[in-house]
């Protein structure tokens, strides 16, 4: 069975669109449309049922999918086994990372690492949003906070302040809160996710905390444009440290209420089982607690 058509199979139940799979793989719809067909020969089976509309996976080709998946998976931890037991690290990490952090920070990491490695390469997800790791086909996921599910491989990358930042413009034109309580006098920029806003920022000092209730005029799901909008001058903003370390250091923004620390997040490298604990999975969890922790120093 030829792996291409099983690789061509998955692709098309994943978009639902035999053109789009065709596109990703870099052929034509006829030629997707002819390996499906010989796939379903070989099968002797239905995978999907066809109509000038729409494409849409039948119950055998639901199972099919799950087994399908799990062969390609056992290829791919073959291939890098035997890579690494020539002392290289290659093969495909499927990576997912919070977008701030993403495109501001981690990004070059990782071309860092590619160039390291020449046969590694990378299928990047870039997003807020929790990424569900079978549907995704993610292998590797960096976001804050320790996952639920006890059967999931969590390695701690660093631990991370959150603080309340604004541009020097801003604060020269609204002046600088010295105490949490006056946040409540300037425009707070909020970052949301789904149907929650993250407008309750909590700080800290002498063990008694503050909480306080913040608003203003701007609200997105996309942290990088919450960091964007600060750096602008539009209003102050709540992050983690991380995400804003080259902002902090080159004094685009600037932090504020320093005397009010907030509770440490926890970074985690997440991998949905110990099958994807690769070489490649090791080196880029070595790597990021380095790059961390350079990124962290003196802020």
């Amino acid at each position: 069975m030829n792996t291409a058509d099983l690789t061509l199979f998955i692709r098309t139940a994943d978009s639902g669109n035999i053109t789009a799979a065709a596109n990703q793989l870099g052929i034509t719809p006829a030629a997707a449309s002819a390996g499906l067909k010989r796939l379903e020969k070989q099968l002797e089976v239905q995978l999907f049922i066809r109509s000038t509309r729409q494409l849409r996976i039948t119950a055998e080709g639901e199972r099919f999918l799950l087994y399908c998946r799990q062969a390609l998976d056992a290829l791919d931890q073959g291939k890098a086994s035997l890579t690494a037991m020539r002392g290289k690290i290659a093969g495909e990490v499927r990576f997912s990372v919070s977008s701030d952090l993403g495109r501001n920070i981690v990004l070059p990491w990782l071309d860092e690492a590619m160039d390291k490695h020449p046969g590694l390469s990378l299928n990047l997800s870039v997003g807020d949003s929790l990424s569900d790791f079978y549907l995704d086909r993610v292998d590797l996921a960096l976001r804050y906070g320790e996952p639920e599910d006890s059967s999931m491989v969590a390695f701690h990358i660093a631990s991370v302040e959150r603080i309340a930042f604004a541009s020097p413009e801003y604060l020269r034109l609204a002046g600088t809160p010295e105490h949490p309580e006056q946040l409540r006098q300037h425009n707070c920029l909020l970052y949301r996710i789904g149907s929650r806003a993250y407008d309750n920022w909590s700080f800290s000092k002498d063990g008694q905390q503050h909480s306080i209730q913040v608003q203003g005029n701007r609200e997105s799901n996309d942290a990088d444009i919450v960091r964007r909008w600060a750096v602008a001058g539009k209003g102050i903003a709540y992050k983690s440290s991380l995400d804003i370390s080259a902002d902090l250091r080159t004094g685009t923004v600037v932090r504020l209420l320093s005397d009010y620390p907030s509770k440490p997040l926890n970074a985690w490298l997440i991998c949905p089982s110990r099958k994807q604990v690769t070489p490649a999975t090791l080196m880029l969890r070595d790597m990021l607690r380095e790059k961390c922790a350079e990124a962290l120093a003196g802020l």
